[in-house]
């Protein structure tokens, strides 16, 4: 069952999502454990095909990214990833070499650890990369995450992470501006009023038009077997989960 007070977050104030592409099991679980116990999200990939997939849907925080990986080799990944955007990349690598340092660096990775590695170490780096690039960003959020759900306001896509996967949400603006609107406080409750004024297209009038809406978004959710998404609030109006 769905809870959707696993997790409650936004782009600003989330803990940071770090996706993990590494073949080696061993190395990704301690690496992993090493994160989620100094509080980050982790997600992990183990070719760079999955890599550049996981990263298109999931839109990480940052990328621990293994160079020497099957399918596509780490390098490749990383040329990818710049051509899509800044998303900051740490590199891993056996090689300690100056020239993969400089390859690294020169295809835009934002710092290099040589295996083996103490994981604090890593844990050290990955916090200093995601202090900068935090520091540096801009104040408005373009992607809200609460639990499974994500959304990201640029390209309008909302989306829920079910069994590893990352489902796409067939949604209409309407019901995407509700979930929105949910998430930037999912512990608020909203009143029909606000709803209806901040989602709802200018025709609409009625309060009651909203719980149509609200009734269309659940039976979807519910589809994905997520319940109580949004919840109804007694003599108010609705808010994004139910209470614990």
């Amino acid at each position: 069952m769905f809870d959707p007070h696993a997790r409650t977050s936004s782009a600003s104030s989330a803990p940071a999502l770090v996706l993990i592409a590494e073949d080696e099991a061993e190395i990704a679980d301690i690496l992993i454990a090493y994160l989620q116990r100094s509080g980050l999200r982790t997600q992990h990939a183990s070719d760079g095909q999955q890599a550049l997939a996981m990263h298109q849907s999931l839109k990480p925080d940052l990328l621990l990214l293994d160079v020497q990986m099957p399918v596509l080799d780490g390098w490749k990944v990383l040329s990818e990833i710049r051509s899509r955007g800044d998303t900051p990349v740490i590199m891993l690598t056996a090689l300690d070499q100056d020239i993969d340092k400089l390859m690294g660096l020169r295809l835009g990775a934002d710092d290099y650890v040589v295996k083996p590695f103490n994981p604090a170490e890593v844990v050290a780096r990955v916090q200093a990369v995601l202090r900068r690039t935090r520091a540096s960003a801009p104040t408005a959020t373009q992607v809200l995450r609460v639990g499974a759900f994500q959304i990201d306001l640029d390209s309008h896509e909302a989306s829920v992470l079910r069994d590893g996967q990352t489902q796409t949400l067939d949604l209409t603006l309407t019901e995407f501006k509700l979930l929105a609107c949910l998430m930037r406080a999912p512990k608020r409750a909203f009143s029909r009023a606000e709803l209806l004024e901040s989602c709802l297209p200018e025709g609409d009038t009625l309060e009651r038009t909203v719980d149509s809406h609200v009734s269309k978004l659940r039976k979807k959710l519910e589809a994905l077997d997520i319940q109580g998404v949004p919840a109804s609030v007694w003599g108010v109006g609705y808010r994004f989960g139910a209470e614990p």
